[in-house]
């Protein structure tokens, strides 16, 4: 085929394309469906016009047009890995990885579970092997990730579910094409069969080999994207490059899953990228990534659309009852999936529960699609695979695949109704009346001054009026004999819309870049979880979800073990400074939600919602300055490094709305405007990187304002601060044991400590210290001291305290107050510069807890 009746046939193609979404619209039909529908009508004419007499008459352009080659490699090198990048590029990727258990054991498991019970269910039926029927099995057990998202997005699902559902169709297709190439070899003539010890070998290096290529390969990607600020093309041009050479390199070089490495490239850049890239050049990456998947989602149906009569040519009655066997199969292993698989992953707590209404709209929605024919496809063009078996392959696939589209997928919509999945909840409904009322209210007041302001004639504003007011007094009717909502039901819609606002804002300060664009993905997917809780369990949930925001997250157990145990402070020190980050901008943020409650949820609600929002709204405000307070304290010349930040760029983005007024206002020129813009880019460049935290800087800071250590030179200080140890702690760590003689004296940078003794608590906080008055007299403690919040403690061994507390006069007497609190005193020297000699002489009447 030459070149022109190629271009020519490409542009034919994205006619039909532009053609068929508006089409599929008003006809009330999924996209895909409408592409599988043009293409097979294209593709029966281009089959009945080269056999018929019209061939030779015909001019040889034409013929050509009409002989398009597609090839299997064409969907799966060319079409299938832009696909998979840009799904993997747009999910939520780190809500998607709080639930990556549930998602790999359906992905896995409905694509084994589909495989074996079609292929066992076909072998009785029809006289070829069964690793044969098992490869059908595997070719059709993939479901088409654009049909499924589409289908939970239309009925409003909810966003856990659509997630999980989401990844699931995402990564089954690496699980069905390894099990395709798995099966492909047993019916291939002159090729040696894979043993099992082949498979337990193939299938992880399968997966492990993915995972790390498409990390590798990411890594350097962003790497070289960040070299080329300011030059959003070139950056998009080598995030074009990446999905493809990721790919080529896993099927052809390392022998690994392609899909897995596409979409594990995806996710890293996901989930990396926004931090090194520019906000503008990231959204302006992600929306031609958008028009690209959607000319390749579109080319992949209607190619594989037109090879339909092409594969379904030899079709027999006999193959028409192996199809119903098929089909029957294959809903089947649908069906053990939602109601076998889904209950009992939600009985563990891994997966939410699903309503038997989602998962029938799960199982009538499970079309099939490109990747089926293309697999398909691949079976018949091979050289060693059997005619009987390419035949039968051909046909099954291709009709099991005509059937998902033509009958589930015509009657979707149908179905979705019937299951009542397209009606709104019934709060939701309820309170849908009160808000038309309060927006119609608005609208009355400023399309009156509207009218007034524009000099409109008078009778034509009364007419109106009347008209508008009719309407007004409908709504309000509806709304007062709509269900009353109680107030439990009002305070979690309120909650849900005031977290909808928090995420709104946070998108806000992200764009005017007063929010690092490193950290906006995870604020986003805290709140997101937010809302997601806060539907299910109301305010219990809500607060339960914000103070989960406020922790440090999964990581961080890892991260205070390598630091405390193998000295390595560099994952604690950089989860820190996130977390200090997170902080300050939350605390900006819920600053700004008590506006909205009073302006908008007051209006819907009532007072008494509106105040009890103010009060949980208050609560979260009070947490969280606690826990930023908690890091200043700890850290407070980096606390400072980062308020300076914040206030410069602060500056620099009013410095730039001033300028942008001024342009609009024609008061200078584009050449200034510009001039300016640009100097203002080249200051944010430079206070955009974060400063370091160093953890042993930060001690040096710390020390200073410790009360105990003020009287310190800048010398010992830096002295003592080498000698600290730092160690970081959980809630209930228990710190010190009854029994245990202490061999260090810890010194409480952050958080609170507990000592309990004979049913007595006396608590500890920041500033003071503990272990000094077993490690001095040497005796077994009688006491246990445990953690009740997050701390950083500061450590110094015997010797180094010891030697310490004949210098310092201050912890001197601070060791001798605390311990006359204790109940115990000791005798020291006539000379406090001298080291000191400790006996200890109980407090006769006197014994309180130490």
């Amino acid at each position: 085929m030459d070149i022109i009746a190629l271009v020519g046939a490409i542009a034919a193609l994205f006619i039909i394309i532009g053609l068929s979404e508006p089409l599929a619209e008003r006809l009330r039909l999924p996209f895909t469906v409408m592409l599988a529908i043009m293409g097979a009508v294209i593709g029966g004419l281009a089959v009945y016009m080269l056999s018929s007499d019209l061939a030779g008459t015909m001019n040889p352009t034409y013929l050509r047009l009409l002989e398009l080659p597609i090839r299997s490699n064409i969907f799966l090198y060319v079409l299938l890995p832009t696909l998979l990048f840009q799904v993997a590029l747009m999910v939520n990727a780190r809500r998607m990885l709080d639930d990556w258990m549930p998602i790999l054991v359906m992905a896995v498991g409905a694509v084994v579970a589909s495989t074996v019970i079609i292929g066992y269910a076909l072998t009785p039926f029809t006289t070829l092997p069964l690793t044969a029927c098992l490869l059908i099995g595997a070719i059709v057990s993939t479901t088409d990730p654009s049909a499924v998202v589409s289908i939970f997005r239309n009925i409003a699902a909810p966003q856990r579910l659509t997630r999980i559902v989401e990844g699931e169709s995402l990564l089954n297709d690496a699980a069905a094409i390894a099990l395709f190439g798995f099966f492909m070899t047993f019916v291939m003539l002159g090729v040696p069969d894979p043993s099992l010890n082949d498979a337990l070998v193939i299938f992880p290096w399968l997966v492990i080999g993915g995972v790390m290529l498409g990390l590798v390969f990411a890594r350097l990607a962003i790497a070289l994207m960040s070299l080329m600020p300011g030059f959003e093309r070139a950056q998009i041009s080598v995030s074009l490059a990446l999905p493809y050479l990721t790919y080529i390199v896993a099927e052809q070089l390392l022998q690994t899953s392609g899909v897995i490495a596409v979409v594990v490239s995806g996710l890293a850049l996901n989930l990396m990228g926004p931090g090194r890239i520019a906000p503008a050049s990231w959204a302006y990456l992600r929306e031609v990534w958008d028009v690209l998947a959607y000319w390749a989602g579109a080319l992949i149906f209607i190619l594989a659309a037109l090879l339909i009569p092409r594969l379904m040519g030899d079709l027999r009655l006999s193959d028409l009852y192996l199809l119903l066997v098929m089909i029957a199969a294959a809903f089947g292993a649908r069906a053990l999936l939602l109601w076998g698989m889904l209950p009992a992953l939600s009985f563990l707590h891994l997966s939410p529960q699903v309503e038997p209404a989602y998962r029938a709209a799960i199982l009538w929605g499970g079309l099939r699609g490109a990747v089926t024919l293309a697999l398909a496809l691949a079976v018949t063009e091979s050289a060693l695979v059997p005619p009987d078996i390419k035949r039968e392959v051909g046909i099954l696939a291709t009709g099991f695949t005509l059937f998902t589209l033509l009958v589930q997928g015509t009657s979707l919509r149908w179905m979705i109704a019937r299951l009542g999945l397209n009606r709104l909840p019934r709060l939701d409904q309820a309170l849908s009346h009160q808000v038309i009322a309060v927006a119609l209210q608005n609208v009355r007041e400023e399309i009156a001054e509207t009218a007034r302001d524009y000099q409109l004639p008078q009778d034509v504003i009364r007419s109106e009026a009347k008209r508008f007011a009719e309407r007004l007094d409908e709504a309000v009717e509806l709304a007062e004999a709509a269900e009353e909502i109680p107030d439990r039901d009002r305070i979690t819609l309120g909650l849900v819309a005031l977290a909808g606002r928090e995420r709104d804002l946070i998108i806000e300060n992200f764009r005017q870049q007063l929010f690092s664009a490193r950290l906006v993905d995870r604020m986003l997917s805290d709140v997101d979880r937010l809302m997601e809780q806060t539907r299910g369990g109301g305010r219990n949930e809500y607060r339960a979800a914000a103070r989960r925001s406020l922790g440090y997250g999964g990581w961080y157990r890892l991260a205070v073990w390598l630091h405390n145990r193998l000295r390595w402070s560099l994952p604690l020190e950089q989860m820190t400074a996130d977390r200090f980050e997170i902080l300050m901008n939350q605390r900006l943020i819920l600053g700004e939600l008590h506006g909205y409650i009073d302006s908008k949820i007051r209006r819907i609600h009532g007072r008494r919602v509106a105040d009890l929002l103010h009060e949980l709204l208050r609560r979260r405000e009070e947490e969280t300055d606690a826990a930023l307070q908690g890091l200043r304290l700890q850290y407070p010349g980096y606390a400072e490094e980062m308020e300076r930040r914040f206030i410069r760029r602060t500056s620099l983005r009013l410095e730039e709305r001033e300028y942008e007024q001024l342009h609009d206002d024609g008061l200078i020129s584009r050449e200034l405007h510009a001039t300016l813009l640009g100097r203002i880019s080249t200051r944010r460049t430079r206070i955009e990187a974060r400063p370091h935290l160093d953890f042993a800087l930060q001690k040096d800071a710390f020390l200073r304002t410790f009360p105990l250590f003020q009287d310190m030179s800048d010398i010992q200080r830096r002295q003592l601060a080498r000698a600290l140890r730092t160690q970081h702690v959980e809630p209930g760590t228990i710190l010190l044991r009854k029994g245990d003689v202490p061999h260090c004296v810890y010194f409480i940078a952050s958080g609170a400590v507990e000592m309990e003794r004979k049913g007595q608590k006396l608590r500890l906080g920041s500033g003071e210290f503990f272990g000094h008055i077993g490690m001095l007299t040497r005796e077994p403690r009688r006491a246990m001291i445990s953690a009740i919040s997050h701390c950083t403690l500061l450590s110094l061994d015997e010797t180094r305290f010891k030697r310490l507390l004949a210098r310092n006069r201050t912890l001197y007497e601070a060791v001798l107050h605390s311990a006359e609190l204790r109940g115990i005193t000791f005798e020291k020297s006539e000379i406090p510069a001298a080291p000191v000699q400790w006996h200890k002489r109980r407090v006769q009447g006197n014994d309180r807890p130490g």
